[in-house]
């Protein structure tokens, strides 16, 4: 009752001056006729009719306005998730199904079940219970054939709740909201995970092997309507890049949230390693494989037994490990793959903020896709790795309160009604991006197309503290000046280092590690940061070998930021050789030499924006910045 009540106060606040002039003057003409006219412009106004009529029906008006209208709507933040502003057609969720789904393409040659026999991938389903629909009987009417929204990853009953049970992290708020509007939703568990067998591959082909199986069947099942949508965040936001890259035919669009392109991505940036690198393979997942039980037999997998070593030989000489003949690293990126193979919608979700998986999975992932023909959203939060909606997550937080955007149910609504059901107007293909002062606006892609250069170089900083040594223990400040009008910092600014290695080293472990801090004067802020194995001084994966005494320009690119410098403050960088969780390897941990002069140079890539280029998200204060304009 009280969903109800909730639905006709936004039914009333979403009616125009000019749809309540038409409702009264209908109102002369006659009861019946008002009861009919007030249903087609409720209708065209929140999208029941168009949710009942089809795509084809002629209404022009969308239920969800564009989202620099919607800092009036209200939306029920009584759980930890968001919700949808309206209950769709209100269907009931059907009881959870437990299906396996054989996957014949793991063989003798890739061990584990392949030789045991029998590779199955497992997934909880839930359905909705339409009326007049009796998915057991074939043929199966076209009116009662769903999509699938899937939620792919390990956790399931290992760290979290069984694939059969809705799970806080995401699978409970898909089921409640989206079931409700004629959409299944499935938790598939990976390989070596949950109740599939077979190894746990992670993210490698195997894996990879069985997505597509899981996706396939999804899609081809007699009440789908041959659409599977692929969700999720972390982990499990590196599920949908896999199944892209997988060719899936049944793929029609993946929502990768704080997700991975590639796992060599995500543990080294220009040869520089975190620290979870060496060990987190086996190390933390090494615990779905060879734990001493009755399944073993089916985990003793190549790709399980390769990651043994591939951290820690990747982490010693800091590259993928091709030269090697070892494709275990290049199996594990995604990118390129779905580039070539995927046919589908992309809508791209990460936090700013994010240290776990950093933002340089976004970017430029973001207009990678869409220069490869794709049609790409993204909504970039100065949150961590966490979802949009969640007040726990983001609670005292950069940006907070204004990252919570529980506004999100509906757009992923919009998003799937579209990509899934041929259903509404297309979604508006955008970057809604966040500063860290908490502002949102919307960019045509990100980073902007009107984006400039502000470059200078070191001699124009002054030296704080330290000198141009940078050793294991020491820290190099340098204060570049005060801004005299607001400086937008985004994207993915550059700093180009001359640096000389130590004249102490002994070929092959020569080479040096930097890390750049670049922070807010007035309250030493973090505002973004790059990190280079000089190796790797030219970036990308591959190295060089280095001598003794040798100099380089390391060209390093800040990760992903969005970030204001306001009037009067001041653009501090701090130089060491290591900071946050990044590790140099063995050869890099001797001291080296950085010219803080001419030779090297800082470039800020900017954009002009106001407080009249920036929306309110629902149910949020006005922005302390922009109270005085």
């Amino acid at each position: 009752m009280a969903d109800e009540v909730f639905e006709a106060e936004l039914f009333e606040e979403d009616l125009s001056d000019e749809r309540r002039e038409r409702v009264q003057l209908n109102g002369a003409m006659g009861s019946t006729l008002v009861i009919i006219v007030l249903f087609l412009v409720l209708g065209a106004t929140i999208g029941v009719p168009e949710d009942m009529m089809g795509a084809n029906s002629g209404v022009t008006s969308h239920w969800l306005p564009p989202v620099e209208d919607r800092t009036g709507k209200m939306y029920d933040d009584s759980d930890v998730f968001s919700r949808v502003s309206w209950n769709g057609a209100n269907w009931s969720v059907a009881e959870v199904q437990s299906v396996y789904v054989a996957v014949p393409e793991i063989t003798l040659a890739d061990g584990g079940a392949g030789a045991a026999g029998g590779a199955e991938v497992h997934l909880g389903l839930w359905l909705p219970n339409i009326e007049g629909c009796d998915y057991t009987i074939e043929p199966i009417p076209e009116e009662c054939q769903v999509p699938v929204i899937a939620e792919i990853g390990p956790y399931y009953d290992d760290g979290d709740v069984d694939a059969l049970t809705p799970a806080n992290r995401l699978g409970r708020f898909l089921i409640e909201n989206f079931v409700p509007h004629g959409y299944g939703v499935a938790q598939v568990s990976v390989f070596g995970t949950g109740e599939s067998n077979h190894c746990m591959d992670l993210m490698g082909h195997d894996e990879q092997a069985g997505i597509k199986a899981a996706v396939d069947w999804l899609g081809s099942q007699p009440w789908s309507n041959g659409k599977v949508g692929a969700i999720g965040k972390s982990y499990d936001g590196s599920t949908p890049w896999n199944a892209a890259a997988s060719g899936s035919k049944y793929l029609s669009t993946i929502v990768p949230m704080s997700g991975l392109i590639g796992v060599h991505e995500l543990m080294w940036r220009n040869g520089s390693m975190e620290a979870r690198g060496a060990i987190m393979h086996n190390g933390v997942y090494g615990s779905f494989g060879l734990d001493g039980d009755l399944e073993d037999a089916q985990n003793g997998c190549e790709g399980y037994m390769e990651g043994y070593y591939a951290g820690l030989a990747a982490y010693a000489t800091g590259d993928d490990l091709s030269w090697t003949g070892s494709d275990y690293w290049e199996e594990r990126y995604f990118l390129d793959r779905a580039m070539e193979l995927y046919n589908g919608s992309i809508y791209i979700i990460h936090g700013m903020q994010d240290w776990n998986v950093d933002p340089h999975m976004a970017f430029p992932t973001h207009q990678i896709a869409i220069d490869n023909g794709f049609e790409v959203k993204g909504l970039y939060g100065q949150w961590m790795h966490d979802y949009p909606d969640r007040p726990e997550g983001h609670d005292g937080g950069i940006g907070f309160p204004w990252s919570l955007r529980w506004d999100w149910a509906d757009d992923l609504l919009e998003w799937f009604d579209y990509y899934l059901r041929d259903m509404g107007p297309k979604p508006r293909l955008i970057a809604e991006i966040q500063d860290d002062l908490g502002g949102w606006r919307v960019e045509g892609t990100y980073p902007p197309l009107d984006t400039y250069w502000k470059e200078m170089t070191l001699d124009e900083c002054e030296v704080v503290s330290g000198s141009s040594l940078v050793t294991s223990t020491s820290e190099t400040v340098l204060d570049c000046g005060t801004v005299e009008e607001d400086l937008r910092i985004i994207g993915m600014p550059t700093i180009h280092l001359t640096a000389s290695i130590s004249p102490t080293c002994i070929p092959p472990m020569c080479s040096g590690h930097l890390f750049v801090d670049m922070r807010r004067g007035s309250d030493d802020s973090h505002l973004g940061h790059a990190v280079m194995d000089l190796r790797f001084a030219d970036g990308g994966k591959d190295g060089n070998v280095l001598f003794p005494g040798e100099t380089v320009l390391a060209k390093m690119e800040f990760f992903g930021m969005d970030v204001v410098l306001e009037a009067g403050d001041n653009l501090i960088l701090v130089i060491t050789q290591t900071a946050r969780d990044y590790v140099p390897s063995a050869a890099s941990t001797l001291p080296v030499t950085v010219s803080l002069d001419a030779q090297s140079t800082l470039s800020l890539s900017t954009v002009d924006r106001t407080c009249d280029d920036l929306f309110l998200p629902p149910m949020q204060d006005e922005y302390p910045q922009c109270s005085d304009e």
